[in-house]
């Protein structure tokens, strides 16, 4: 039996796209203009939505009727960095090895993205019942970052599609969840000193150390808790620390540390419950150092909105027949889809590759045969806001 193909023109905007090294460090401009010449070439209205200052820029458009309905269908154009990896093919080059297309972002997700631009350049608005929109986001690898910038200006458009799909990878299956994202810098000072005098001042680097016994005290509440959804490969929600610095020699007694940490929360564990407990750990903490020797303060890194639509909704039994899956899956990673609800539209996440065995990795890709998919899905896109 024959392997299904991705279209031609699929696999010449992924070529054009992996060129693009649109580390979210760096610019997407590049990438932008060329998305928006091929929008604009096929008849769709295009509207940029830049950055603050200017370095980078989202970009939406639309084609067909005007009004409510349609679909919109979101990719974000950033990617991951490739330093410190070993790659064993050019990240920022399109490489097809059987049956694999190897670069920087074919899963994560620029595959979806191409298949995306192809499809535009098969529609006819004279046939669409309903309209097409599109939108490409940037700065999602960083915290979604892009996407909360861009909301007010999207929500200001009023477009009202009746689903909304965020290709990021999900093997083609319909993903109806994902958990909520807080993530925070704590930053504890205490007292320096000599190092051979130690128990006379406040060493920082315990204030921090004792932080992170707090967090793994409110892991425990979580796993112990009965708030759970066996969905997910981590049914609780979960606190993470990632980065510890401080202290400035063997013989000073620190005065300074920071923890970056996160919070990957449930809907009912809410980042206003979570702060609340921390608080007043926080404060149980200090309380043990003489008045004005020790202080932990917490400032937002970034923050993204969980996801979490029912799977007899109509938005997902539409979506499962376009992508031709009918299981629904809730996925570990953050998306911008929580930001499209958020306007009230019906959002889901579906698309090509898989990010446990593909994505952020050297050699990351996706293979030929779920691009086909993906086309496949487009194409079932395009019958369906068709007039007949």
């Amino acid at each position: 039996m024959s392997v299904a193909e991705p279209h031609d023109a699929t696999l010449a905007a992924l070529s054009a796209l992996i060129a693009f090294p649109t580390i979210s460090a760096d610019s997407n401009l590049a990438l932008i203009d060329y998305a928006e010449r091929l929008l604009c070439k096929a008849g769709f209205k295009a509207q940029r939505m830049p950055s603050a200052d200017g370095a980078k820029s989202g970009l939406v458009a639309r084609i067909g009727p005007e009004g409510p309905g349609g679909i919109l269908l979101s990719a974000h154009s950033d990617v991951v960095p490739v330093a410190g990896q070993v790659w064993t093919r050019p990240p920022f080059e399109l490489t097809r090895e059987a049956g694999r297309l190897y670069g920087r972002g074919t899963t994560d997700m620029k595959g979806f993205l191409a298949a995306m631009l192809s499809l535009a350049g098969r529609v006819d608005a004279g046939v669409l019942r309903a309209p097409l929109m599109l939108c490409i986001s940037y700065d999602e690898e960083i915290g979604c970052i892009g996407m909360k910038e861009m909301l007010p200006a999207l929500g200001a458009l009023d477009w009202r599609p009746d689903l909304c799909i965020v290709g990021e990878p999900t093997g083609m299956k319909v993903a109806t969840g994902h958990k909520g994202k807080t993530a925070l810098r704590a930053t504890c000072r205490g007292v320096a000193g000599h190092s051979s005098l130690a128990p006379n001042y406040v060493n920082a680097l315990h204030l921090a150390a004792d932080l992170i016994g707090a967090l793994r005290e409110i892991q425990a509440d979580y796993v112990a808790s009965n708030v759970t959804d066996d969905a997910y490969d981590m049914p609780y929600s979960t606190t993470h620390a990632g980065v510890m610095q401080g202290g400035a020699a063997l013989n000073i007694v620190a005065d300074h540390a920071v923890v970056d940490f996160e919070l990957r929360h449930l809907p009912a564990d809410t980042r206003e419950a979570f702060g609340a407990r921390l608080d007043a750990r926080i404060a149980r903490i200090i309380a043990e150092y003489p008045e004005g020797t020790a202080s932990i303060t917490l400032e937002p890194i970034f923050e993204y909105p969980g996801l979490e639509i029912p799977v007899d909704a109509p938005a997902v039994r539409r979506a499962m027949a376009l992508c031709g899956s009918d299981r629904a899956v809730k996925v570990a990673f953050g998306t911008e889809a929580g930001y499209f609800a958020q306007l009230g539209l019906p959002a889901l996440v579906c698309g090509p590759g898989n990010m446990a065995g593909q994505g952020h990795q050297a050699d990351e890709y996706i293979s030929a045969e779920e691009l086909a998919a993906c086309d496949a899905m487009m194409d079932r896109v395009l019958h369906d806001l068709g007039r007949g």
